[in-house]
């Protein structure tokens, strides 16, 4: 008895040295630590984390399986180029199924968590003074959470999140490229926030969602055809 506790006790401290290094490694490549093309040097790796090299790979396997990072059999595994047709594509994924968990939030918000998209959104502005781009697209994402929050579909919110964490590698650089869709996001939320509080109509709030989103992928578009044109010109 005592050595199937011990081994299992080994198999715990593995599995949770593993999940360790996961969340590590998917955190950094979220917030931009590790840019596309990084390559994943498992010494270093084992080194800085302290841990063998098994749960170091245990966790890029985990990693390569969700679209993260890709490996290479003659060299490091590296992060996942990212791929901005593909963003354009999960932005119109998420413009669809955010207007409508938006809407079906709606009848469960209440004054407190209006008070809360008021406080994000006003924080959200003085990022955009700061010209902190990456404190704005956390606040940003935290402002939709509250809504999220709200949602009484967790299946959907859970496909929300997934495509917020795939989105989130890329949303500095696209912010960075339209720094003036920030300003409009901004007022943006406040109408959402007085459709929300005026208890409007289910289609009236998917509406204005759906295209809070749909508005910054076509503001990005319209600026890569207008440096395409002024390259070409």
């Amino acid at each position: 008895m005592q050595k199937e506790q011990i081994v299992q006790q080994d198999g715990q401290a593995q599995e949770n040295k593993q999940e360790r290094a996961y969340t590590v490694l998917r955190r950094r490549i979220i917030d931009g630590t590790y840019a596309s093309g990084y390559r994943l040097n498992i010494d270093a790796l084992t080194r800085e984390l302290g841990v063998s090299k098994v749960p170091i790979r245990e966790a890029i396997r985990r990693l390569e399986a969700e679209g993260w990072v890709i490996s290479n059999r003659n060299s490091s595994p590296q992060v996942a180029q990212i791929d901005l047709s593909q963003w354009e594509s999960e932005m119109t994924i998420l413009a669809l199924l955010e207007g409508y968990a938006t809407a079906l939030a709606a009848d469960h918000l209440g004054q407190e968590e209006y008070a809360q998209l008021w406080q994000i959104n006003a924080s959200m502005q003085q990022a955009l003074h700061d010209f902190d781009i990456t404190t704005f697209n956390r606040l940003n994402r935290a402002f939709h959470t509250v809504i999220y929050n709200r949602c009484p579909n967790t299946s959907l919110v859970e496909m929300l999140q997934q495509i917020w964490d795939r989105l989130d590698t890329i949303r500095h650089r696209v912010f960075l490229f339209i720094p003036e869709r920030g300003w409009a996001s901004v007022n943006e939320h406040m109408q959402l926030i007085r459709l929300l509080e005026q208890h409007a109509p289910f289609d009236e709030i998917e509406r204005e969602a759906r295209l809070h989103k749909l508005r910054t992928r076509e503001a990005y578009q319209q600026r890569i055809h207008q440096t395409v044109s002024s390259e070409g010109g």
